[in-house]
């Protein structure tokens, strides 16, 4: 998956260019999405520095395996980011954790 694939997966799914962020809380990795986005007014990053940031949301993804995880959940979920309250969704990473998750 490249950034402007999970661009427009968010796009197709909310309307909206969301925040995504990579989050390691207690021993797990979550791919949230924010409920800030790319078109108010406020948002802190230019047009060109978001999709940098996907980029790199993206290739960590595929380096963890967790493409087709994002992909499903985000398709399949009824939920969506509204104000203080973000989409989380956990990464199975297998066996191969330990690798991400060193302290």
């Amino acid at each position: 998956m490249t950034g402007q694939e999970l661009h427009q997966l968010l796009l197709d799914k909310w309307g909206r260019s969301y925040d995504v962020q990579l989050r390691r809380t207690q021993g797990k990795i979550f791919v949230q999405i924010m409920w800030k986005y790319l078109e108010q007014v406020s948002f802190p990053l230019s047009e060109a520095d978001y999709q940098e940031h996907l980029n790199t949301i993206a290739t960590y993804l595929d380096a963890f395996g967790g493409t087709i995880q994002v992909q499903t959940f985000i398709t399949q979920t009824r939920e969506r980011p509204r104000l203080g309250k973000a989409v989380s969704i956990p990464l199975d990473l297998g066996e191969r954790a330990s690798e991400w998750l060193i302290d």
